[in-house]
């Protein structure tokens, strides 16, 4: 064999590098936030230099200067003058980012960091309640009554259920018109939806019990009771999540 032979790897092969992503600092930056998050580089510490990292990930220097100043705007990275870029601590790391919560989430076995994003889903989504109960008109009360009513069909086919359950959500959110609100809730969604260990069991008497819930939220925002709708959102929220946890300690929970 030659040695052309012996270093030219063959397309069955699939060589590390043959099918590099098209924008390789984006591919070099999710790579270094999971590093980051799984604490391979710790807080305070610098990242390797530049030419270590080139080396790692067979890019070039523009390629990880790039993928830096992206971890830098995401908040995991400091670059200092004379000390390299040094890691910042989680307090200054962006978690609405899709990279850096995803990368939280895999690496959080103490359910902390899914707690919080409940609890931030409960604190905008009772206040959205709250002002959808003032503003609803007639549409979307039928829009909110059909939905429930169809998820009492669906309490056997929990795929089909959870896309309604998201659309009553998402009624409820867009009545309320605070968009920032509904955007930061559908940005945590989007990271979890698909999370087993947020979604947790799947059978019919939670989705029985569920449904319970909304159909309270919604008798509330017929009702225009904006009081009452809040704290039907509340308490839907959390009794839904307290059933698909697996841990005990509920204590960031309790308010």
């Amino acid at each position: 064999m030659t040695a052309a032979q012996e270093t030219t790897p063959s397309i069955s092969g699939s060589p590390a590098w043959a099918r590099r992503p098209a924008n390789l600092a984006t591919a070099v930056t999710a790579e270094l936030v999971e590093r980051i998050v799984r604490g391979v580089h710790p807080p305070g510490t610098p990242l390797p230099p530049e030419p270590a990292l080139c080396g790692a990930f067979s890019v070039s220097r523009t390629v990880v200067r790039e993928a830096v100043k992206i971890l830098q705007e995401k908040g995991l990275v400091q670059v200092r003058q004379g000390s390299g870029t040094i890691v910042t601590p989680p307090s200054t790391w962006d978690m609405l980012d899709e990279l850096v919560l995803a990368a939280t989430i895999a690496e959080d076995d103490s359910l902390a960091i899914l707690d919080d994003l409940v609890v931030t889903r409960r604190v905008l989504e009772s206040d959205m309640a709250n002002v959808a109960a003032r503003l609803a008109d007639e549409e979307t009360v039928d829009r909110l009554r059909a939905l429930v009513d169809r998820m009492d069909e669906l309490v056997d086919d929990h795929v089909t259920y959870h896309e309604h359950d998201r659309a009553f959500h998402d009624v409820i959110m867009q009545a309320s018109g605070n968009r920032i609100a509904r955007g930061v809730v559908r940005a945590l969604e989007s990271q979890v939806v698909n999370t087993a260990r947020y979604m947790g069991r799947t059978e019919r008497a939670l989705c029985v019990a569920s449904n319970r819930g909304h159909r309270r939220i919604y008798e509330r925002i017929a009702a225009h009771d904006p009081a009452g709708a809040a704290a039907a959102m509340i308490t839907h929220i959390t009794e839904a999540w307290l059933v698909r946890r697996s841990g005990p300690d509920t204590a960031r929970l309790v308010r």
